[in-house]
């Protein structure tokens, strides 16, 4: 039973069932002891004895005995009833009394006292019957509770069964409470390394989920604490380059004799260099997060696919390196038209820049089990498979003098990636024999309709 609250439910209704059970078969077992096993035995005696006060000074001694004999009866109160069916007092009877009164014969009894099993009766000197009743003064369950040796029995049984409960249910429910407050307050003070679901391995209940919870929140913290350290140190490290370089080229034009006009030109790239960065770190923040796509539209992939080949071919052209598109579909896509281009160019654009000069760069696009995927391979160099996974961390690099060679800046595959996922997909990088290669897979969430088209 891994509820907590079935666990708080069956606890309480045990506990109060323990009470309640101690209760009652305290209280039988006192009332059965004191009604049944000692009354007959006292009855006779006090009989006897209102026999002998009647016997020896007639009526009035009788009620004289009775004002003084209360005193002495304790939890009982003794009735002797005239053959008027009135008690010699005048005190009212109670129910139980006359339901005892109603099951007695009238039959003529010889002698002074007549035992009976229901009641007792004595006999007057002129030959009138009198019946002796001893009952209890609260002859019901719920009086009977009230009573001394009861009371304190049952209110001990309560207090301790309770105490016991409740402490262990306290303890129970309060430990990982207190250990959720003491981590909060540690993450508060900038501590991230603070875990609180040790010692819960074992538990199921709600607040070890939420324990466990809160340790996934604060490894999901910490790591976002530390890609936000790094993405800062390394644009921060990207941009000193442009300016360093814009710096010197200031140098330069202040020179004389210099060519102004080349200075300004390399100033030029720098400054549009510098503008295309911070463009893709603006693009990576927005990507970041629940609300990656705060509008979605439907649009063919297949149109956007045959457009960034066309542009990658172009582009290829120049070191001979044509794209080849290969098994295209007619799938009408609900998204971000705009971002999955840009994720799908940066992965073709990266094949075409890494690609051997000459050799030939696939697309390839197929219905897979649960989505589709966009295969791009090229015929380069692959990447250590201890990298595969990196590279598509914001300006991760296999090799520095390369990408800066080539002009990349290490954004463009971690915007692939997070533009996927923002699709509910991933991107994923493998080798393959004489090359490498990168999946794009969108699941059918995000596809609205699809057939395949050779």
């Amino acid at each position: 039973m891994h509820s907590l609250f079935s666990r708080i439910f069956l606890l309480f209704l045990l506990a109060m069932t323990l009470i309640v059970g101690s209760s009652i078969a305290t209280t039988f077992i006192i009332v059965s002891r004191d009604n049944e096993p000692q009354e007959p035995q006292r009855r006779p005696s006090v009989a006897i004895q209102a026999s002998e006060v009647l016997g020896r000074g007639g009526i009035g001694a009788l009620k004289d005995w009775l004002q003084g004999i209360r005193k002495n009866l304790g939890d009982r109160e003794l009735y002797v009833i005239g053959p008027d069916g009135r008690d010699v007092l005048g005190r009212q009877l109670p129910d139980s009394a006359l339901r005892r009164l109603g099951s007695l014969g009238r039959e003529p009894v010889p002698g002074n006292f007549r035992p009976s099993r229901a009641a007792p009766q004595i006999i007057d000197a002129d030959g009138a019957v009198y019946t002796v009743l001893l009952t209890a003064r609260r002859p019901s369950i719920f009086g009977a509770l009230s009573l001394p040796a009861i009371s304190l029995t049952i209110l001990g049984i309560a207090l301790l069964v309770s105490a016991l409960t409740s402490w262990w249910l306290a303890e129970h429910l309060t430990a990982p409470i207190r250990r959720i407050q003491a981590g909060a307050r540690a993450l508060a003070s900038e501590n991230l390394d603070i875990r609180v679901s040790s010692g819960l391995e074992d538990r199921k209940d709600e607040l070890a989920v939420l324990a466990r919870d809160f340790d996934a929140m604060a490894d999901q913290l910490r790591a976002n604490r530390s890609a936000t350290t790094q993405l800062l140190r390394d644009i921060s490290h990207e941009l000193r380059s442009p300016l360093a370089r814009m710096r010197v080229a200031l140098g330069l034009a202040r020179q004389p004799p210099t060519d102004f006009t080349r200075q300004l030109d390399r100033m030029e790239r720098e400054v549009e260099r510098l503008d295309a960065m911070i463009s893709q770190v603006l693009k990576l923040a927005r990507l970041h997060g629940a609300n990656a796509l705060p509008e979605r539209e439907t649009f063919e992939l297949g149109e956007v696919i045959e457009q960034v080949v066309r542009d990658a071919n172009f582009e290829g052209a120049v070191k001979g390196c044509g794209v080849n598109l290969m098994g295209a579909v007619n799938a009408t896509m609900l998204g971000s038209r705009e971002l999955l281009r840009s994720a799908i160019e940066n992965v073709l654009r990266n094949a075409v820049r890494y690609s051997p000069h000459g050799e030939p760069v696939e697309v390839r696009v197929a219905r897979v089990r649960g989505g589709l995927e966009i295969v791009v391979r090229d015929r380069g160099p692959g990447v250590p498979a201890a990298d595969l996974e990196r590279i598509f961390e914001p300006f991760y690099r296999v090799a520095e003098s390369r990408d800066r060679d080539s002009g990349g800046e290490g954004i463009g595959l971690a915007i692939t990636s997070r533009v996927m996922k923002a699709h509910g997909g991933d991107a994923a990088a493998v080798n393959v024999p004489g090359g490498f290669e990168v999946r794009l897979r969108l699941p059918d969430t995000a596809i609205a309709v699809y057939s395949d088209r050779l």
